[in-house]
């Protein structure tokens, strides 16, 4: 599980985060929000890249980040991510690009060697392993930088809008291949985005943060049937319409 207890961030004399709470078990959460309500700010708590003012973030338990410091580092936190941008080393391979975080990690070389095999394989990019990203298609960038999150086995996953660049058959497509490895691993998994579809596919519960705050919490049924702000209204019922065209696909 990973937590957040009263976590306020102040940069530069404005409060950018006020007192958010939120925990995440074996489940995929969406944080939906305006532009500029805090959402990537968020993000950087959990990974370390800020440090609250106030709160604590916890991660299984063990405390984190306290007022004005770091407990544990980025580093040591094993929480993975996958950026907008992918973030992707594009002189190295696909092969090349999961090895690099197992190689800080002084992963032996066999063991090494497995996980990267069976993470491309998890993607469906085994036969990809020597290529590099401006090689691959934009779908094959974006499944290695999945696999390169998964690859480390991490205690929780953080995703950045990491679809937004995507068209909206390409998007389907890598949105239903992630569905499927994160039901599999029962992985804590954070996912921020402005797109009601994601919410829809992907998540058990939706965050809306407003302002720096948690407007509402719950699950889309519960925010549709009683939305908290003008924002929350509009993403839950988009959400919903998503989820009625895919059951009626099915």
């Amino acid at each position: 599980m990973i937590e957040m207890h009263d976590v306020t961030v102040r940069l530069g004399g404005r409060t950018i985060l006020d007192r958010i709470n939120l925990s995440i078990g074996d489940e995929v959460v969406a944080l939906a929000g305006p532009s500029g309500c805090g959402k990537t700010t968020l993000l950087r708590v959990l990974l370390g890249l800020e440090t609250p003012a106030e709160g604590e973030v916890r991660i299984h338990g063990q405390v984190v980040s306290a007022p004005g410091r770091l407990v544990v580092l980025p580093e040591h936190r094993n929480i993975a991510m996958v950026f907008q941008d992918l973030a992707l080393w594009p002189h190295l391979t696909a092969r090349g690009n999961l090895a690099f975080g197992l190689n800080a990690r002084k992963v032996a070389r066999d063991e090494r060697e497995r996980r990267i095999a069976a993470a491309l394989a998890w993607v469906g990019l085994d036969g990809k392993a020597d290529k590099r990203p401006g090689q691959l298609s934009g779908g094959e960038r974006q499944r290695v930088a999945i696999a390169r999150a998964l690859v480390l086995d991490p205690c929780a996953l953080l995703l950045d809008e990491p679809f937004a660049s995507l068209d909206i058959l390409l998007k389907h497509e890598i949105l239903g291949l992630l569905a499927h490895l994160l039901a599999e691993r029962r992985l804590p998994t954070l996912c921020v985005t402005h797109e009601p579809r994601d919410a829809a596919t992907l998540a058990a519960r939706v965050i809306i943060l407003e302002g720096g705050r948690v407007a509402q919490h719950g699950t889309l049924d519960e925010i549709s049937s009683k939305p908290a702000t003008p924002f929350a209204n509009a993403f839950a019922r988009g959400a919903t319409e998503v989820r009625t065209s895919q059951s009626g696909q099915a």
